[in-house]
Protein backbone atom coordinates (compact mmCIF):
# COMPACT_ATOMS: atom_id res chain seq x y z
CA UNK A 1 0.00 0.00 0.00
CA UNK A 2 2.82 2.38 0.40
CA UNK A 3 3.65 2.74 -3.40
CA UNK A 4 0.08 3.51 -4.62
CA UNK A 5 -0.44 6.65 -6.11
CA UNK A 6 -4.10 8.36 -6.79
CA UNK A 7 -2.57 9.45 -9.98
CA UNK A 8 -2.17 5.99 -11.42
CA UNK A 9 -5.45 4.63 -11.63
CA UNK A 10 -8.55 6.03 -13.40
CA UNK A 11 -12.02 6.18 -12.52
CA UNK A 12 -13.02 2.70 -14.49
CA UNK A 13 -10.37 1.14 -12.22
CA UNK A 14 -11.68 -1.14 -9.85
CA UNK A 15 -9.95 -0.69 -6.54
CA UNK A 16 -10.67 -1.70 -3.29
CA UNK A 17 -13.29 1.32 -1.70
CA UNK A 18 -11.16 1.23 1.53
CA UNK A 19 -7.45 1.78 -0.70
CA UNK A 20 -9.31 4.74 -2.66
CA UNK A 21 -10.07 6.24 0.56
CA UNK A 22 -6.24 6.52 1.79
CA UNK A 23 -5.30 7.46 -1.43
CA UNK A 24 -7.90 10.28 -1.98
CA UNK A 25 -6.53 11.74 1.55
CA UNK A 26 -3.08 11.58 1.21
CA UNK A 27 -3.34 13.64 -2.19
CA UNK A 28 -5.39 15.94 0.02
CA UNK A 29 -2.91 16.22 2.64
CA UNK A 30 0.22 16.53 0.03
CA UNK A 31 -1.95 19.37 -1.80
CA UNK A 32 -2.67 21.18 1.67
CA UNK A 33 1.29 20.71 2.71
CA UNK A 34 1.97 22.43 -0.22
CA UNK A 35 -0.14 25.25 0.25
CA UNK A 36 1.23 25.53 3.66
CA UNK A 37 5.05 25.13 2.05
CA UNK A 38 4.31 28.07 -0.29
CA UNK A 39 3.27 30.39 2.73
CA UNK A 40 6.01 29.38 5.10
CA UNK A 41 8.39 29.63 2.28
CA UNK A 42 6.98 33.53 1.44
CA UNK A 43 7.32 34.81 4.52
CA UNK A 44 3.77 34.31 6.04
CA UNK A 45 3.03 34.63 9.67
CA UNK A 46 2.38 31.24 11.11
CA UNK A 47 -1.48 32.27 11.95
CA UNK A 48 -1.74 33.17 8.01
CA UNK A 49 -0.37 29.94 7.34
CA UNK A 50 -2.85 27.96 9.74
CA UNK A 51 -5.73 29.65 8.70
CA UNK A 52 -5.06 29.63 5.34
CA UNK A 53 -4.58 25.64 5.71
CA UNK A 54 -7.81 24.91 7.68
CA UNK A 55 -9.54 27.18 5.12
CA UNK A 56 -8.73 24.69 2.75
CA UNK A 57 -8.97 21.87 4.19
CA UNK A 58 -12.66 22.55 4.81
CA UNK A 59 -12.71 22.83 1.17
CA UNK A 60 -11.39 19.56 1.02
CA UNK A 61 -14.03 18.45 3.60
CA UNK A 62 -11.44 17.07 6.09
CA UNK A 63 -12.96 17.96 9.54
CA UNK A 64 -11.33 20.71 11.22
CA UNK A 65 -11.56 18.59 14.87
CA UNK A 66 -9.65 15.29 12.91
CA UNK A 67 -7.42 17.49 11.55
CA UNK A 68 -4.13 18.39 13.39
CA UNK A 69 -1.23 20.79 12.03
CA UNK A 70 1.86 21.38 13.23
CA UNK A 71 3.75 24.35 11.95
CA UNK A 72 7.89 24.53 12.10
CA UNK A 73 10.20 26.95 10.04
CA UNK A 74 11.81 24.15 7.95
CA UNK A 75 8.96 21.43 8.65
CA UNK A 76 4.92 21.50 8.45
CA UNK A 77 3.39 18.24 9.58
CA UNK A 78 -0.76 16.98 9.07
CA UNK A 79 -1.98 14.31 10.54
CA UNK A 80 -5.83 13.50 10.33
CA UNK A 81 -7.08 10.89 12.29
CA UNK A 82 -10.22 9.01 14.05
CA UNK A 83 -11.27 6.26 16.03
CA UNK A 84 -9.65 3.61 13.44
CA UNK A 85 -7.42 5.14 11.77
CA UNK A 86 -4.58 7.74 11.86
CA UNK A 87 -2.68 9.46 8.21
CA UNK A 88 0.44 11.69 8.77
CA UNK A 89 2.44 13.63 6.42
CA UNK A 90 5.12 15.99 6.34
CA UNK A 91 6.71 19.08 4.39
CA UNK A 92 10.29 20.21 4.60
CA UNK A 93 10.66 24.22 4.05
CA UNK A 94 13.76 25.66 2.49
CA UNK A 95 13.90 28.04 0.09
CA UNK A 96 12.48 30.55 2.36
CA UNK A 97 12.50 34.21 0.15
CA UNK A 98 9.65 36.90 0.75
CA UNK A 99 6.84 37.03 -1.76
CA UNK A 100 4.02 39.20 -0.82
CA UNK A 101 1.92 38.49 -4.34
CA UNK A 102 1.98 34.67 -3.57
CA UNK A 103 0.78 35.23 0.27
CA UNK A 104 -1.92 37.25 -1.47
CA UNK A 105 -2.39 34.52 -4.14
CA UNK A 106 -2.91 31.29 -1.90
CA UNK A 107 -4.90 33.52 0.57
CA UNK A 108 -7.56 34.30 -2.57
CA UNK A 109 -6.99 30.69 -4.05
CA UNK A 110 -8.01 29.42 -0.31
CA UNK A 111 -11.73 31.34 -0.73
CA UNK A 112 -12.36 30.72 -4.70
CA UNK A 113 -12.09 27.06 -4.16
CA UNK A 114 -14.86 26.72 -1.68
CA UNK A 115 -16.85 29.51 -3.40
CA UNK A 116 -16.73 28.09 -6.53
CA UNK A 117 -16.68 24.62 -5.53
CA UNK A 118 -13.49 23.27 -6.92
CA UNK A 119 -12.60 19.66 -7.57
CA UNK A 120 -8.86 18.65 -6.27
CA UNK A 121 -7.50 18.90 -10.22
CA UNK A 122 -9.11 22.52 -10.08
CA UNK A 123 -7.26 23.22 -6.84
CA UNK A 124 -3.96 21.91 -8.29
CA UNK A 125 -3.92 23.47 -11.22
CA UNK A 126 -4.62 26.93 -9.61
CA UNK A 127 -1.81 26.24 -7.35
CA UNK A 128 0.34 25.60 -10.28
CA UNK A 129 -0.30 28.55 -11.68
CA UNK A 130 1.02 30.74 -8.81
CA UNK A 131 4.18 28.41 -8.30
CA UNK A 132 4.95 28.98 -11.75
CA UNK A 133 3.57 33.12 -11.67
CA UNK A 134 7.03 35.00 -12.29
CA UNK A 135 8.01 37.70 -10.16
CA UNK A 136 6.55 41.12 -10.64
CA UNK A 137 10.00 42.85 -11.20
CA UNK A 138 13.41 41.76 -12.89
CA UNK A 139 16.33 41.19 -10.67
CA UNK A 140 17.72 44.72 -11.97
CA UNK A 141 14.83 46.40 -11.13
CA UNK A 142 14.83 45.28 -8.10
CA UNK A 143 18.14 46.42 -7.54
CA UNK A 144 16.61 49.94 -8.93
CA UNK A 145 14.15 50.01 -6.21
CA UNK A 146 16.30 48.80 -3.32
CA UNK A 147 18.73 51.59 -4.09
CA UNK A 148 16.38 54.57 -4.05
CA UNK A 149 14.72 52.92 -0.97
CA UNK A 150 18.03 53.55 0.70
CA UNK A 151 18.08 56.90 -0.80
CA UNK A 152 14.49 57.73 0.48
CA UNK A 153 16.04 56.61 4.00
CA UNK A 154 19.09 58.81 3.45
CA UNK A 155 16.95 62.05 2.58
CA UNK A 156 14.40 60.92 5.82
CA UNK A 157 17.33 61.21 8.16
CA UNK A 158 18.07 64.75 6.87
CA UNK A 159 20.26 64.49 3.80
CA UNK A 160 20.29 66.30 0.44
CA UNK A 161 19.20 65.20 -3.01
CA UNK A 162 23.11 64.89 -3.88
CA UNK A 163 23.25 62.25 -0.56
CA UNK A 164 20.75 60.38 -1.44
CA UNK A 165 21.69 59.69 -5.36
CA UNK A 166 25.11 58.68 -3.75
CA UNK A 167 23.01 56.43 -1.37
CA UNK A 168 20.68 55.11 -3.98
CA UNK A 169 24.27 54.46 -5.92
CA UNK A 170 25.56 52.39 -3.07
CA UNK A 171 22.81 50.67 -1.93
CA UNK A 172 21.82 49.70 -5.96
CA UNK A 173 25.41 48.17 -5.95
CA UNK A 174 25.36 46.16 -2.56
CA UNK A 175 21.92 44.76 -3.51
CA UNK A 176 23.21 43.08 -6.87
CA UNK A 177 26.32 42.19 -4.61
CA UNK A 178 24.28 40.23 -1.88
CA UNK A 179 22.54 38.73 -4.99
CA UNK A 180 25.41 37.65 -6.92
CA UNK A 181 27.13 35.93 -3.63
CA UNK A 182 24.01 34.06 -3.17
CA UNK A 183 23.36 32.75 -6.71
CA UNK A 184 27.30 31.94 -6.53
CA UNK A 185 26.52 29.35 -3.19
CA UNK A 186 28.00 31.16 -0.66
CA UNK A 187 25.87 31.39 2.28
CA UNK A 188 23.16 33.70 3.10
CA UNK A 189 24.55 35.62 6.32
CA UNK A 190 27.84 35.84 4.65
CA UNK A 191 26.57 37.43 1.22
CA UNK A 192 24.57 40.33 3.71
CA UNK A 193 28.12 40.55 5.37
CA UNK A 194 29.45 41.35 1.96
CA UNK A 195 27.18 43.48 1.09
CA UNK A 196 26.74 45.68 3.87
CA UNK A 197 30.83 45.73 3.99
CA UNK A 198 30.73 46.99 0.05
CA UNK A 199 28.07 49.31 0.41
CA UNK A 200 29.50 51.06 3.32
CA UNK A 201 32.98 51.51 1.45
CA UNK A 202 31.39 53.42 -1.25
CA UNK A 203 28.80 55.60 0.73
CA UNK A 204 32.48 56.29 2.71
CA UNK A 205 34.37 56.93 -1.15
CA UNK A 206 31.24 59.19 -2.16
CA UNK A 207 32.16 61.43 1.31
CA UNK A 208 35.22 62.62 -0.59
CA UNK A 209 33.28 64.09 -4.14
CA UNK A 210 33.00 67.29 -2.56
CA UNK A 211 29.27 67.66 -4.08
CA UNK A 212 27.13 67.22 -1.10
CA UNK A 213 26.58 69.40 2.14
CA UNK A 214 25.83 66.01 4.02
CA UNK A 215 28.34 64.11 2.66
CA UNK A 216 28.25 61.14 6.25
CA UNK A 217 24.67 60.89 5.41
CA UNK A 218 24.62 57.75 3.19
CA UNK A 219 26.79 55.77 5.31
CA UNK A 220 23.49 55.87 7.61
CA UNK A 221 21.64 53.95 5.06
CA UNK A 222 23.44 52.97 2.10
CA UNK A 223 22.58 49.53 3.87
CA UNK A 224 19.08 49.27 5.28
CA UNK A 225 18.08 47.11 2.03
CA UNK A 226 19.16 44.50 4.84
CA UNK A 227 16.88 45.42 7.51
CA UNK A 228 14.72 41.93 8.13
CA UNK A 229 11.23 44.07 8.48
CA UNK A 230 9.28 41.03 7.62
CA UNK A 231 11.09 38.47 9.88
CA UNK A 232 10.86 41.26 13.06
CA UNK A 233 7.29 41.67 12.67
CA UNK A 234 6.32 37.91 12.10
CA UNK A 235 8.04 37.16 15.24
CA UNK A 236 6.55 39.67 16.91
CA UNK A 237 3.07 38.40 15.26
CA UNK A 238 4.21 34.69 16.29
CA UNK A 239 5.01 35.40 19.80
CA UNK A 240 1.55 37.28 20.14
CA UNK A 241 0.07 35.02 19.24
CA UNK A 242 1.59 32.12 20.88
CA UNK A 243 3.43 30.47 18.44
CA UNK A 244 6.25 30.25 20.32
CA UNK A 245 8.42 27.70 18.49
CA UNK A 246 7.87 29.42 14.96
CA UNK A 247 8.54 33.19 16.78
CA UNK A 248 11.74 32.18 18.13
CA UNK A 249 13.40 30.63 14.69
CA UNK A 250 12.32 34.00 12.87
CA UNK A 251 13.80 35.79 16.19
CA UNK A 252 16.95 33.74 15.56
CA UNK A 253 17.21 34.18 11.68
CA UNK A 254 16.54 37.80 12.32
CA UNK A 255 19.27 37.97 14.99
CA UNK A 256 21.67 36.59 12.28
CA UNK A 257 20.75 38.82 9.77
CA UNK A 258 21.34 41.80 11.97
CA UNK A 259 24.18 40.49 13.06
CA UNK A 260 25.44 39.79 9.42
CA UNK A 261 24.54 43.54 8.63
CA UNK A 262 26.50 44.57 11.73
CA UNK A 263 29.78 42.71 11.37
CA UNK A 264 29.75 44.18 7.70
CA UNK A 265 28.81 47.34 8.65
CA UNK A 266 31.60 47.34 11.88
CA UNK A 267 34.56 46.01 9.44
CA UNK A 268 34.17 48.60 7.20
CA UNK A 269 34.00 51.35 9.83
CA UNK A 270 36.90 49.55 11.67
CA UNK A 271 38.93 49.75 8.56
CA UNK A 272 37.34 53.58 7.56
CA UNK A 273 38.08 54.75 11.08
CA UNK A 274 41.72 53.77 11.06
CA UNK A 275 42.19 56.52 8.12
CA UNK A 276 39.51 58.69 9.64
CA UNK A 277 39.96 59.47 12.96
CA UNK A 278 36.94 62.00 12.67
CA UNK A 279 34.33 59.49 11.39
CA UNK A 280 32.39 58.80 14.90
CA UNK A 281 32.14 62.27 15.78
CA UNK A 282 30.69 63.52 12.51
CA UNK A 283 28.34 60.68 12.90
CA UNK A 284 27.19 61.47 16.39
CA UNK A 285 26.88 65.57 15.63
CA UNK A 286 24.11 64.34 12.75
CA UNK A 287 20.84 65.34 13.75
CA UNK A 288 17.95 62.87 13.96
CA UNK A 289 15.20 65.54 13.76
CA UNK A 290 13.35 66.61 10.89
CA UNK A 291 14.34 69.77 9.40
CA UNK A 292 12.44 69.94 5.89
CA UNK A 293 9.12 70.15 5.42
CA UNK A 294 6.48 67.54 5.58
CA UNK A 295 6.01 67.29 2.10
CA UNK A 296 9.98 66.31 1.41
CA UNK A 297 9.43 63.93 4.14
CA UNK A 298 6.26 62.51 2.17
CA UNK A 299 7.77 62.34 -0.79
CA UNK A 300 10.95 60.58 0.81
CA UNK A 301 8.97 58.16 2.89
CA UNK A 302 6.84 57.22 -0.56
CA UNK A 303 10.44 56.10 -2.22
CA UNK A 304 11.04 54.27 0.60
CA UNK A 305 7.98 52.25 0.82
CA UNK A 306 7.87 51.95 -3.31
CA UNK A 307 11.38 50.62 -3.18
CA UNK A 308 10.41 48.16 -0.30
CA UNK A 309 7.03 46.90 -1.99
CA UNK A 310 9.74 45.77 -5.20
CA UNK A 311 11.75 44.01 -2.61
CA UNK A 312 8.95 42.10 -0.94
CA UNK A 313 7.45 41.90 -4.28
CA UNK A 314 4.62 43.52 -3.64
CA UNK A 315 1.30 42.97 -6.81
CA UNK A 316 2.25 46.39 -9.23
CA UNK A 317 -1.65 47.58 -8.35
CA UNK A 318 -0.38 48.21 -4.88
CA UNK A 319 2.07 50.30 -5.20
CA UNK A 320 0.37 53.61 -4.54
CA UNK A 321 -1.01 51.92 -1.65
CA UNK A 322 1.96 51.70 -0.21
CA UNK A 323 3.21 54.92 -0.91
CA UNK A 324 0.54 56.39 0.59
CA UNK A 325 1.20 54.06 3.57
CA UNK A 326 4.60 55.06 3.91
CA UNK A 327 3.30 58.91 3.82
CA UNK A 328 0.60 58.07 6.76
CA UNK A 329 3.72 56.48 9.07
CA UNK A 330 6.59 59.26 8.81
CA UNK A 331 4.32 61.83 8.97
CA UNK A 332 2.17 60.50 11.99
CA UNK A 333 5.18 59.84 13.46
CA UNK A 334 6.86 63.65 12.91
CA UNK A 335 3.90 64.91 14.29
CA UNK A 336 3.57 62.77 17.15
CA UNK A 337 7.46 63.29 18.17
CA UNK A 338 7.89 66.78 17.02
CA UNK A 339 4.69 68.37 17.42
CA UNK A 340 3.39 66.59 20.02
CA UNK A 341 7.02 65.86 22.05
CA UNK A 342 6.14 62.40 23.21
CA UNK A 343 9.40 61.23 21.55
CA UNK A 344 10.15 58.81 18.60
CA UNK A 345 9.14 55.58 20.04
CA UNK A 346 6.19 56.59 20.90
CA UNK A 347 6.12 58.22 17.38
CA UNK A 348 7.10 54.95 15.38
CA UNK A 349 4.64 53.23 17.54
CA UNK A 350 2.03 55.83 16.38
CA UNK A 351 2.72 55.76 12.87
CA UNK A 352 3.30 52.23 12.60
CA UNK A 353 -0.13 51.69 14.33
CA UNK A 354 -2.34 54.16 12.50
CA UNK A 355 -1.07 52.50 9.10
CA UNK A 356 -2.25 48.60 10.00
CA UNK A 357 -5.34 50.32 11.68
CA UNK A 358 -6.26 51.56 8.22
CA UNK A 359 -5.24 48.29 6.66
CA UNK A 360 -7.26 46.17 8.85
CA UNK A 361 -10.10 48.23 6.53
CA UNK A 362 -8.39 48.48 3.67
CA UNK A 363 -7.50 44.80 3.19
CA UNK A 364 -11.25 44.42 2.47
CA UNK A 365 -11.09 47.31 -0.25
CA UNK A 366 -8.54 45.66 -2.16
CA UNK A 367 -8.72 42.03 -1.36
CA UNK A 368 -4.81 41.24 0.12
CA UNK A 369 -3.54 40.59 3.68
CA UNK A 370 -2.58 43.10 6.24
CA UNK A 371 0.74 42.42 5.75
CA UNK A 372 0.96 42.94 2.44
CA UNK A 373 0.07 46.91 2.64
CA UNK A 374 2.04 47.39 5.93
CA UNK A 375 5.23 46.13 6.34
CA UNK A 376 6.50 47.75 3.71
CA UNK A 377 4.90 50.68 4.65
CA UNK A 378 6.44 51.39 8.24
CA UNK A 379 9.76 50.02 6.79
CA UNK A 380 10.79 54.11 6.03
CA UNK A 381 10.50 54.61 9.86
CA UNK A 382 13.62 52.37 10.83
CA UNK A 383 15.81 54.61 13.01
CA UNK A 384 19.18 54.06 11.04
CA UNK A 385 20.86 57.20 12.63
CA UNK A 386 20.50 55.52 16.09
CA UNK A 387 21.53 52.21 15.26
CA UNK A 388 25.04 53.38 13.68
CA UNK A 389 25.58 55.75 16.38
CA UNK A 390 25.07 52.78 18.70
CA UNK A 391 27.06 51.11 16.47
CA UNK A 392 30.13 53.20 15.78
CA UNK A 393 30.15 53.49 19.98
CA UNK A 394 31.00 50.20 20.64
CA UNK A 395 33.07 50.11 18.05
CA UNK A 396 35.26 53.07 19.41
CA UNK A 397 34.91 52.44 23.39
CA UNK A 398 38.65 53.72 24.72
CA UNK A 399 37.55 53.25 28.31
CA UNK A 400 36.44 57.50 28.98
CA UNK A 401 33.91 57.87 31.20
CA UNK A 402 30.07 57.56 29.56
CA UNK A 403 31.05 56.18 26.52
CA UNK A 404 29.27 52.84 27.28
CA UNK A 405 26.16 55.08 28.32
CA UNK A 406 26.04 56.68 25.51
CA UNK A 407 26.49 53.70 23.00
CA UNK A 408 23.88 51.34 25.31
CA UNK A 409 21.69 54.08 25.55
CA UNK A 410 21.80 54.35 21.45
CA UNK A 411 21.11 50.86 20.99
CA UNK A 412 17.94 50.30 23.69
CA UNK A 413 16.66 53.77 21.83
CA UNK A 414 16.59 51.77 18.44
CA UNK A 415 15.84 48.62 19.82
CA UNK A 416 12.52 50.16 21.50
CA UNK A 417 11.40 52.15 18.18
CA UNK A 418 11.62 48.55 16.08
CA UNK A 419 9.80 46.49 18.35
CA UNK A 420 7.30 49.51 18.83
CA UNK A 421 7.12 49.87 14.97
CA UNK A 422 6.53 45.67 15.07
CA UNK A 423 3.65 46.02 17.89
CA UNK A 424 2.11 49.15 15.52
CA UNK A 425 1.39 46.76 13.06
CA UNK A 426 0.91 43.11 14.79
CA UNK A 427 -1.86 44.87 17.55
CA UNK A 428 -4.65 46.02 15.21
CA UNK A 429 -4.37 42.99 12.81
CA UNK A 430 -4.27 40.14 15.24
CA UNK A 431 -7.48 42.13 16.89
CA UNK A 432 -9.09 42.38 13.88
CA UNK A 433 -8.48 39.02 12.65
CA UNK A 434 -11.64 37.29 12.47
CA UNK A 435 -11.60 33.77 13.71
CA UNK A 436 -11.72 30.77 11.62
CA UNK A 437 -13.35 28.47 13.45
CA UNK A 438 -16.14 29.88 12.12
CA UNK A 439 -15.49 27.63 8.98
CA UNK A 440 -18.05 24.57 8.50
CA UNK A 441 -16.33 21.76 8.13
CA UNK A 442 -18.10 18.54 6.08
CA UNK A 443 -17.84 15.24 7.03
CA UNK A 444 -14.56 13.36 5.25
CA UNK A 445 -15.79 12.11 1.60
CA UNK A 446 -14.79 11.82 -1.78
CA UNK A 447 -14.77 15.29 -4.00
Amino acid sequence: MENLNINTYHSTDEINPEVWDVLLLRRKLDLLLRTGKLLMESAADTNRIERNMKRVAAFMNIPEEKLHIDIRWTMIMVNVSDEQHSFSKFQKCENHAINMTMISQISKLSFKATEENYSLDDYEKELEKIIHTPRNYTPYLVAIGAGFACGGFCKLFGSDWIAFLFASICAFIGFRTRAYCVKTGINVYMSIGIAAFVSTCLAYASSFSGLSSTPYHPLLACALFIVPGVPLINFVDDMIDNHLLVGITRAANTIMMIGAMTFGIAFAMRILIVNDLNINQKINELSIVSHDSYLVYAFAAAIAAMGFSMIFNVPKRLSWIVATGGIIAVCTRNFVNLELGYGPVIGSFMGSFTVSLIAVKATHWFHVPNHVLTIPSVIPMIPGVLMYRSLLGFIELHGVIGEVTNAFSNAVDSALIILCISLGVAIPNIVARRNNNGIKNKPLRAS
